[in-house]
This record gives structure tokens, sequence and C-alpha cells, in this order.
């Protein structure tokens, strides 16, 4: 049974860092593709992941590019999404996803389209204050 679960949410100033972790459970991280969506407050989540990472390599989007930054544990089978400088826009609920029909290798291409990934977390909340 697949499960996922973040934590490190929290609320900021603009400027600080914050590092969001997601345990995964059922699923290899090394085995799967696995991304970091955002949904901003009174909107809908991002149909692109802010942040992707799998055996093929890194992908960021545009607003989070050189301030997010994604790994993976395979020790404690977990990602991390490590942001910096971060902005009041940035508010909002930060959600981990798998697709483990890909990893990036093998013959498969990770994507950063949210229906791609199967399994999803609950979601931790990240407020960022001016």
């Amino acid at each position: 049974q697949v499960g996922l679960q973040e934590s490190g949410g929290g609320s900021v100033q603009a400027g600080e860092s914050l590092t969001l972790s997601c345990i995964i459970a059922g699923v290899r991280v090394n085995n799967a593709c696995l991304g970091w969506f955002r949904q901003a407050p009174g909107k809908e989540r991002e149909e692109f992941a802010i942040a992707m990472i799998g055996n093929g390599g890194i992908e960021y989007g545009a607003s989070v590019k050189d301030r997010f930054f994604v790994s993976r544990d395979t020790a404690n089978n977990a990602v991390y999404l490590q942001m910096n400088s971060l902005k009041p826009e940035d508010t909002g609920i930060y959600s981990c996803a798998a697709d483990s029909r890909r990893n990036g290798s093998d013959g498969t291409s990770c994507y950063r389209r949210d229906f791609m990934y199967t399994f999803w977390g609950q979601g931790t909340q990240v407020v960022v204050s001016s």
C-alpha cells in the first residue's frame, strides 16, 4: 500500500527558508517520478509540479527555479523540497506526489503534469508573510 506524508510546513517571513519532507511508503523513491505541487489560497492546485525528480533528472517551474531545490533520500525513502528566499506568493498548501509507473529511466520519462501522478499526500501548509 502506497502512502505519502508531508511535514515541515509553517509560517515564515519573506526571505526566509523552509524545508519540506515527504516520507513515502510502498514505492521506492529511486523507482518513481516524484513531484511537489502547490495550491495557493482560493485557487486550484497548480497543474504542473513546481519541482520534479526522477532518475532522468530534475525539473523546476519558472516561479521557483533557482530558489527551490528538490532532493531524494533513498535511506529514508523520502523526498525533500528546500525552499529559499521565500516570497508571499509562495504561500499555499504543498503536496508531494508519486508516479510509480515511471522512474525516468528504463525507457520511461517523468513529467510535471498533475494527471501523471497516481499517489498523493495530504499536504502541508506554508505561509509567507511580507
